[in-house]
């Protein structure tokens, strides 16, 4: 089975995932969510446990990183919540490592002044064993400046491989091991 998070701007912010269960010749689109009209979200990444659960993190308008979880490999998924991480309106990603540790790259502010983002800066790297405890790993970027739409991967080798954007210039490259 093949789950990939998804989300449209148009009308309105809204996730939604399209599965498929053949590999990806056919694909089917669900909108689980019946509270979507509280949150704003957008670009959800997904994490999942060895317990069979998955963790969707989403980035928001509402000044927190927002969760949700499935129990039954996406075909339903918990209400929608805040989380305790702040976000700017800015976009996340998130692995879970071969540890089975998860690892998240987000922008570690709030909006302010109620303008269209926040401030995209400092840039950071948070990890938890549970998906709800985050604990503040590394900076990433800290001066003045736009550190934003960050991707992460971990290779078979287990070193972890960051980009994003960096000062809207180039695209920054990071490894971590």
């Amino acid at each position: 089975k093949l789950i990939s998070p998804s989300s449209t701007e148009h009308d309105g912010w809204r996730i939604h995932f399209e599965i498929s269960e053949d590999l990806g010749e056919t694909w089917k689109i669900i909108y689980p969510f019946k509270n979507i009209g509280k949150f704003n979200v957008i670009q959800p990444t997904i994490l999942t446990y060895r317990s069979g659960k998955i963790q969707i993190l989403c980035r928001s308008k509402e000044n927190q990183i927002i969760s949700s979880w499935s129990r039954d490999e996406g075909n339903t998924w918990s209400p929608l919540k805040a989380t305790s991480l702040p976000n700017p309106n800015s976009g996340i990603d998130a692995v879970t490592l071969n540890s089975g540790l998860q690892l998240l790259v987000y922008n570690h502010s709030k909006i302010t002044d109620r303008k269209w983002g926040g401030p995209r800066t400092p840039l950071n790297v948070a990890v938890s064993k549970d998906g709800k405890n985050w604990k503040q790993a590394l900076t990433l970027e800290n001066d003045e400046g736009e550190y934003s739409y960050p991707a992460v991967i971990q290779d078979k080798d287990g070193l972890i491989h960051i980009t994003y954007t960096w000062k809207r210039e180039k695209i920054k490259y990071i490894l971590l091991d």
